[in-house]
């Protein structure tokens, strides 16, 4: 007992020295402990709510977006606070690892809604990220895009990590603070409904009781499963071709003897033509180019085609032309270049004309190019240019053409050609722009050099979207003056032009919601072409009257291949009729 008395007499005076008798360094750690779980729980609070309530389109993003009540946060507080511990912390991570999987999702909807005006297609679109970065390495330079690749991948890790993490933390907190956690779940819960019943809105468009991310998921979902079915839906239209067998003596029959070229202006959509910032400028454009050529003795015929892309994504519409499939995901491009469909291009290889590909955006191999049954394919690299880099790290429109025209067109003694060819100088950013020269001057394009410096870079003009707009719409202007220009120096009574838009601009530039109508015109000189789509109904001239007819895309290798094949002989006149005799029998 004796021994004992030093140690009660210890812990006596600890007793009444109170918390200073405790190491300094165990109370300082108690009280970060303290802080921390006062601000932890909040701020989880706040990732998960802003997980749930981000919005997956970028016009969509204001602060009243973030104050609605999600019914995903009630439905799940309701779970984990029923659950027993174990199984809690399990369905916890899951569900906040699933919601950050969600997050990335709305991130790469904003982005495809920006860039292609469609949401991210979870099972098709992922074989286009490669593509994607091609594109932005193009646009802000190699090691930009690495950086930018870098950062998403980083991301793409970490958003989920901090939901299943935020999600644990909020679990937690509703095991230990039961009764809180109920009556506050009751009260919102109510509240929730009230709201929904009677559609109260923060702003149009933007209702209190949220259901947003259920809906997304549902949405997906249903998407995913149409993804995973359309292998099998391609396959079956692709196996339907109704000139596959055709014999060469019976296609393209009335354009013997004809260049034909087939020229796609990018981003040159139905909004250059109508919406009424463009319409006055893109019009009077094209108003007068039908008079020039007029002038020259050719003539015109305008209509419409639904493109399968817009924004971006050039090669879908590329393809659809070509082979009468309607191409609007990577998949079906990438199945549609392994099969062996019968192109617009390869009809014409098949009836006796040389076929080119005049390429300025290829810079790299393209295997697929041997799809499209070009004899030649110009890459970049082909032509000649040495000049300063232009959109996509490539050449102005002018120069294209020019280079095309030397290569294929200058020879006297040549087979007639057939020529796609990609105009590009209207491709995002729009930027720099280039004008029209004499054709005699153009030569290895180094007179480009000056133009380019004066034009402002890209970043600068992406400030302002009034100056986007603007830049997109002298682009698609210089685009268009260069093709009647180059018809007036080169075109002959055997040149037939037809060209179209690929798809519409951005919803940077046409704002949400556009159509994806493009412009289609078919240009020549002599008549007997354009009586042969007299029965189309389009519009005399270059630019289509809004009525004119609308057809998909994929309409146009099966009806241009229909009108310029084999014509049934015209049927007699039948012998007329006897006149009757009066009755005077005269």
């Amino acid at each position: 007992m004796a021994r004992l008395r030093p140690v009660f007499a210890r812990d006596r005076a600890a007793a009444e020295k109170g918390p200073a008798a405790e190491t300094a360094g165990g109370g300082r750690w108690a009280a970060v402990r303290r802080v921390l779980g006062r601000t932890v729980t909040p701020l989880a609070a706040a990732v998960v709510l802003a997980a749930l309530l981000l919005p997956n389109r970028s016009t969509r993003l204001a602060p009243e977006a973030f104050l609605r009540v999600p019914v995903e946060a009630l439905v799940g507080t309701a779970l984990v606070w029923a659950l027993p511990g174990r199984v809690r912390r399990i369905v916890a991570a899951v569900g906040g690892l699933l919601l950050g999987l969600l997050v990335i999702l709305k991130i790469l909807d904003i982005g495809f809604y920006a860039a292609l005006a469609r949401p991210f297609d979870p099972v098709l679109d992922w074989v286009a990220v490669r593509d994607a970065v091609d594109v932005l390495g193009k646009s802000i330079g190699t090691g930009g895009a690495t950086a930018a690749t870098a950062l998403a991948a980083l991301i793409a890790l970490a958003v989920p990590a901090l939901t299943a993490l935020a999600a644990l933390r909020l679990s937690g907190a509703a095991a230990r603070h039961r009764r809180v956690t109920a009556s506050g779940l009751g009260a919102l819960t109510a509240a929730w409904i009230a709201c929904a019943v009677f559609g109260a809105h923060l702003a149009p468009g933007v209702p209190v009781a949220d259901r947003d991310t259920a809906a997304l998921a549902y949405d997906r979902a249903l998407q995913a499963r149409a993804g995973f079915a359309d292998h099998r839906e391609f396959a079956a239209q692709a196996a339907v071709d109704a000139f596959r067998d055709t014999p060469s003596d019976r296609l393209l029959t009335p354009l013997r003897g004809k260049d034909v070229i087939v020229a796609f202006v990018e981003s040159y959509g139905r909004d250059a033509v109508e919406d009424p910032e463009f319409a006055p400028h893109v019009d009077a454009v094209l108003d007068a180019g039908t008079k020039a050529l007029a002038e020259a003795g050719y003539a015109a015929r305008s209509g419409w085609l639904t493109s399968p892309t817009a924004g971006g994504g050039s090669w879908l519409a590329h393809s659809t032309l070509e082979s009468g499939l309607w191409i609007d995901n990577q998949r079906r491009y990438r199945e549609l270049v392994a099969g062996d469909r019968l192109t617009l291009n390869g009809a014409f290889r098949r009836a006796g004309w040389r076929t080119v590909g005049v390429m300025p955006g290829v810079t790299r191999d393209w295997p697929e190019g041997k799809f499209f049954d070009f004899d030649k394919v110009y890459a970049a690299r082909d032509m000649g240019y040495a000049g300063p880099p232009y959109t996509l790290g490539s050449m102005p429109d002018q120069y294209t053409l020019s280079a095309f025209q030397r290569a294929e067109r200058s020879d006297p003694g040549r087979a007639p050609v057939m020529a796609e060819l990609p105009l590009i100088s209207s491709h995002v950013p729009w930027t720099p722009i280039p004008r029209l020269v004499d054709w005699a001057e153009i030569g290895d394009g180094a007179l480009y050099g000056p133009m380019a410096s004066q034009s402002d870079p890209a970043d600068v003009i992406w400030r302002d979207t009034t100056r986007i707009r603007t830049e997109y719409r002298r682009s698609i202007e210089y685009s268009l003056n260069t093709l009647v220009s180059y018809v007036r120096a080169y075109g002959d009574r055997e040149l037939v032009l037809v060209f179209l838009g690929d798809h519409q601009p951005a919803p940077v530039v046409t704002g949400e919601g556009a159509s994806r109508d493009v412009p289609v015109t078919i240009v020549a000189r002599d008549p007997k072409v354009l009586d042969r789509i007299a029965g189309w109904d389009w519009s005399a001239g270059l630019r289509p009257a809004p009525d004119a007819p609308v057809w998909r895309m994929d309409a146009f290798r099966d009806r241009f291949l229909t009108a310029f094949g084999p014509q049934p002989a015209a049927t007699p006149p039948a012998a007329p009729r006897a006149k009757p005799a009066d009755a005077g029998g005269r």
